[in-house]
Formats: structure tokens, C-alpha cells, sequence
């Protein structure tokens, strides 16, 4: 488990960087996907932790084209998501079945390292990101995946839903201003907040963006050290249950998908979501003159608002892989400048590597707005919760949300899990 002073570093200096990068790369020269490229061979499967009908996983398909044609003795499977990247991945490693190449959503050093082959002397290796070395990198160095972005996000809206209210988000500073501005545009008609409880996970996300800014440091620093402060956690479960008495989630939550919230801000038909920045990106997919954005996260503790940050998309390679020659060219070839550029777009977010350019289309706006000038945090169960939280920070969450569970026992729950976890993590 990371220490928050060194997490929240990283965060920061993420953020400094990503900006940086948005005025443009250093656009360095394509190089070779290896010296002896025509005769590589071998099959390769590769879990990407998105689905098939996002940007991301078609720009994968479009380069994976690309070098496989340039190298017709590689075969490589792109295996979409489905609604539990996280548990699928998990059942893969505990079963055996372990794919060549998989999306490590955050946790290549701390989860997943151990499955994982080192990759410190890869071309790409000494261009990535610096402020991605405290999350991704050991102490020794190593780096376990290629990051394919940095991860920078707040809480999406559509800009014009929110006009159409009398709403600025920019003079959103404190919850009390959020939950006057999710007011107005129930009254307004439409949904204040969409999210998708077909998927599950993203109603963990409400945890990840509200719990930060409910802990102060001394608060934090307990929690990371192995012991739970439930009275900073349960205000992010007392914020699901006020924005559920008070009508705010989409009344088809329970079929709903991710993709639906990229529907939802693309028609106009909701104010905002607590969901990386590639739903945003799909939204522009199906209308490209939506005004579609990202907004710092208020402070609960009365500090400044902030965004959240963190490894997402990034690849690593099984250490059991019997192609280990043609994963490595594979993630080479993506670690180009133009083939990383394009990747970094699709995902929404600022390019892994100083070599690419950032591209952000729709969203450079927020970036202008937001990035370098708004305080970071690291996503919250990455860093203070102990490994193997996840399910029961959505599960609690879920039920929170459904009503079918009280603030109460899902805390219950949470803190008994925490408990469990980081005495099985202590051995």
C-alpha cells in the first residue's frame, strides 16, 4: 500500500505534467516494432478492459491491425470487457488461465506485479510520464505495463443542461452548491445525475470521488497505515443517500450502462456523472457538437476542489506468456508516438509517455480550465483501502444507492472487510 504523501505527489505532479503535454509533444521518430520484425510469431490474447463498442477498443483494433499485417506470424485475440474487468482478471490469474497481455485498471505494481514481467529496459520504458514512476515503478525501478494515458478526472456534465438551468460549474465550489445545481436541473426536467448500475462498477466511483476530500491528511495517513476511519468514509455513502431521497439518479439505473451515460450527455438528457473522461469521449462519438466537459470534485472537509488521478489504462505481460518476443514488439508498436497519441485520445485523457502528443479534442477545454491549477488526489481505493476492496466498495455502494441496504450495515460491512483484508495483506 502506497503512503498518501507519496500518492498525492504523484497526483500533483500527474497533473503538471498532463498539461504540459497538451501543448504539445516531443514527437519523436517511429521506431522499429523490433530489428527482426517479419520473423516474429506466435499468439497472443489480450484482455483490454474495455468494451467493444468504445473508442479506445477501436483504435486498438485499427493498430492491431496495423502490426499484424506488418507481422502476419503474430496472431493477436483483442478480448473486450465486460460490466468486472477487475474480476475476471482475478479468476483468470487464480485459475491459471492467464491471458499473454492485460489492461492492469490501476494496480500494475501493487496487485498485479507478481503475474507480471518487468519491463525496465524497454525503448519506451525510459519515456514514460515521471510522475506515473511512484505508482508504476518498484523500488528497484522496474515497470510492469506500458501506460497507454494518465488518468485525470472529475465529475462530467453537459455544459448546455447546465446553461439551460441557470447553472456555471465553475461556480460550483462546495456540495451545497452541487446539490443546489442538481436541484435546478431536476426542475428543469432532467436527470441531475446518470449513472449505470448495469455495469455495478461505476457506482464504486461515487466512493473514489467524494471519500478523498472527506479525509484531512491526519486522517488519511491512519487509514493507509491499516486502520479505517469510518466517519470520513461514511460521508461519501451519507452523499449516495442524499442524492438518492432527493431524485437525482436516472430512474432506469438498475439497466443502465456506460454507455447509456454517454448517450445521456451526448442527447442532453442528464446534467452530470461520476465517470472517467472516456464517456465523455463516446459522447461526442454520437453527437459531436455536445458540450461536454469536466469538473473539479467539491471538498467535504471545506477545502478546494480537486480532481482525481491515477494509472488506468496501461498494459502488462504475463510472465508465463509463451509469445513473450511478440508482446514485447506488440506494446513497442503501441508505444509510438502516433499510435500512443491516438490511444491517449480515444481514452480521453493526456498520453503516458512525454514521446506523444496530447489530443483531447471535445475535453481540451476542461484541461485548459482545470489541469495544473486544481489540487490532485489519487483514486481512493487504490491507496487507502487494502487490496480486494473493490467488491465491497461497490457492493456497499450499491446498496446504498437501491435503498436496499442502510448507510449503517453497508458501513458495517465496509469496515469488516477492511479489517479482514489488511490483516490478510500483513499475513
Amino acid at each position: 500500500m502506497r503512503t498518501p504523501i507519496m500518492a498525492i505527489t504523484a497526483g500533483a505532479a500527474v497533473v503538471a505534467l498532463a498539461v504540459t503535454g497538451c501543448s504539445g509533444g516531443a514527437a519523436s521518430p517511429a521506431t522499429s516494432t523490433s530489428p527482426a520484425a517479419s520473423a516474429l510469431s506466435g499468439s497472443l490474447e489480450f484482455m483490454t478492459g474495455t468494451s467493444v463498442d468504445s473508442e479506445l477498443y477501436l483504435k486498438y483494433e485499427a493498430v492491431t491491425k496495423e502490426f499484424t499485417s506488418a507481422n502476419p506470424g503474430v496472431k493477436i485475440e483483442l478480448v473486450p470487457s465486460s460490466t468486472d474487468h477487475e474480476g475476471e482478471v482475478k479468476t483468470r490469474l487464480a485459475s491459471g488461465n492467464i491471458p499473454d497481455l492485460w489492461m492492469t485498471h490501476g494496480w500494475s505494481l501493487l496487485r498485479y506485479s507478481e503475474f507480471l514481467a518487468p519491463m525496465p529496459d524497454e525503448p519506451w520504458a525510459k519515456d514514460v510520464n515521471p510522475a506515473l514512476d511512484a505508482a508504476m515503478r518498484d523500488k528497484a525501478g522496474a515497470i510492469y505495463a506500458l501506460p497507454i494515458d494518465v488518468d485525470v478526472a472529475g465529475i462530467l456534465y453537459n455544459a448546455d443542461v447546465l446553461a439551460g438551468a441557470g447553472v456555471k460549474p465553475e461556480d460550483i465550489k462546495t456540495w451545497e452548491d452541487f446539490t443546489a445545481a442538481c436541484d435546478k436541473i431536476k426542475k428543469a426536467g432532467k436527470t441531475a445525475i446518470y449513472t449505470a448500475g448495469k455495469d455495478r462498477w461505476p457506482t464504486g466511483l461515487f466512493i473514489d470521488w467524494i471519500a478523498p476530500g472527506a479525509y484531512d491528511q491526519a486522517a488519511l495517513d491512519k487509514q493507509a497505515s491499516g486502520t479505517f476511519v469510518p466517519e470520513a468514509y461514511q460521508v461519501a455513502l451519507d452523499k449516495v443517500a442524499q442524492f438518492r431521497d432527493a431524485g437525482y439518479f436516472n430512474p432506469d439505473y438498475s439497466s443502465a450502462t456506460s454507455d447509456d451515460i454517454s448517450l445521456a450527455l451526448a442527447k442532453g438528457d442528464t446534467g452530470f456523472s461520476f465517470l472517467m473522461n472516456f464517456v465523455a469521449v463516446t459522447a461526442l462519438t454520437y453527437n459531436a457538437d455536445a458540450k461536454v466537459g469536466f469538473m473539479p470534485i467539491p471538498s467535504a472537509t471545506g477545502g478546494s476542489p480537486y480532481l482525481v488521478v491515477g494509472e488506468k489504462n496501461a498494459i502488462g505481460i504475463s510472465k508465463t506468456s509463451k509469445s513473450p518476443d511478440a508482446a514485447k514488439a506488440y506494446l513497442s508498436f503501441l508505444a509510438q508516438p502516433e499510435n500512443l497519441t491516438a490511444l491517449a485520445k480515444a481514452a480521453g485523457s493526456a498520453p503516458g509517455l512525454t514521446t506523444a502528443t496530447s489530443d483531447l479534442g471535445g475535453l481540451q477545454s476542461s484541461y485548459d480550465a482545470w489541469v495544473g491549477k486544481t489540487p490532485s488526489l489519487p483514486y481512493f481505493d487504490r491507496v487507502y483501502m487494502p487490496n480486494g476492496a473493490w467488491d465491497t466498495i461497490v457492493s456497499t455502494t450499491e446498496g446504498v444507492l437501491t435503498k436496499q441496504t442502510s448507510v449503517a450495515d453497508a458501513m458495517s460491512k465496509v469496515a469488516g472487510d477492511f479489517d479482514k483484508l489488511t490483516a490478510k495483506a500483513k499475513g
